[in-house]
């Protein structure tokens, strides 16, 4: 059998914020027989300016990022968000180009969020890792209503010693954060994440995992200014077994 070539999509947030999830990303993937490469070239996914209505500037973030991950097998993101972005809008952002419409297509039909190509495109059941806590697990918008991430994530999830999984009321529904929408109604998003910390304490769980980094950066943020004492991780670190490599995040010990 052929040794899937993968290229890892690494997105801003993970770059920038929270490098440990890319180390668990590619461990994941080569543990489950890939080759991974991470493109030196890749960019923004160019969401923040599609959401914004700069549409010729999304169009050549969009197209570096076509060009950076043609010739992959796949292209897997450890993020909803950006990989959604990559599969439901660049073939409707340039959709007055027929080139790059069908190189776009090409790229769609390529591209997956890491847990689902994990289970669903690899045959993932189960992965060799320990955490010894109780979980809750918040389901990112764009992974589940863009790319049906849902029972992925809890699959794998269930198969690690030591975990216990405590389901969060209103699991699906936003945190608020939103990309720009936070920024644009900041009041709104605060009530929202506000709620959605409120239905974490509830489940008494001591750990919060989600599979977006905007998501989690959003609750992590919210449960520090509140002193709740839950710590807030990326799915990846968990699944990967490297809970204990890095400080959660919004420890400042982190920085």
């Amino acid at each position: 059998m052929k040794t899937p070539r993968v290229g890892l999509f690494v997105t801003c947030l993970v770059d920038l914020f929270r490098p440990t999830v890319g180390f668990a990303a590619v461990r994941l993937l080569e543990d489950a027989g890939c080759s991974v490469e991470v493109p030196a070239s890749q960019t923004c996914c160019g969401q923040p300016a599609y959401n914004s209505g700069a549409r010729t500037d999304t169009k050549e973030i969009a197209r570096g990022v076509i060009e950076a991950f043609e010739g992959f097998d796949y292209v897997v993101a450890p993020s909803g968000s950006c990989a959604g972005m990559i599969k439901e809008h660049y073939g409707e952002l340039f959709s007055d180009e027929p080139d790059w419409a069908q190189r776009a297509a090409h790229l769609k039909h390529r591209t997956y969020e890491l847990v689902s190509f994990l289970v669903d495109v690899m045959g993932l059941d189960g992965v060799a890792a320990r955490y010894d806590g109780t979980i809750t697990y918040h389901d990112s918008c764009s992974g589940l209503r863009e790319l049906g991430v849902k029972q992925q994530p809890r699959a794998l999830l269930r198969s690690v010693e030591g975990l216990t999984l405590a389901e969060l009321p209103g699991a699906e529904v936003c945190c608020g954060f939103g990309g720009t929408f936070c920024i644009k109604y900041p009041e709104i998003s605060n009530k929202m994440v506000g709620e959605k910390i409120a239905d974490i304490q509830r489940t008494g769980a001591d750990t919060l995992l989600a599979g977006d980094m905007g998501c989690l950066l959003n609750m992590a943020g919210k449960l520090k200014r509140e002193g709740a004492a839950v710590k807030v991780r990326h799915v990846a670190e968990v699944l990967a077994g490297m809970a204990d490599e890095t400080p959660p995040i919004g420890d400042t010990r982190a920085r």
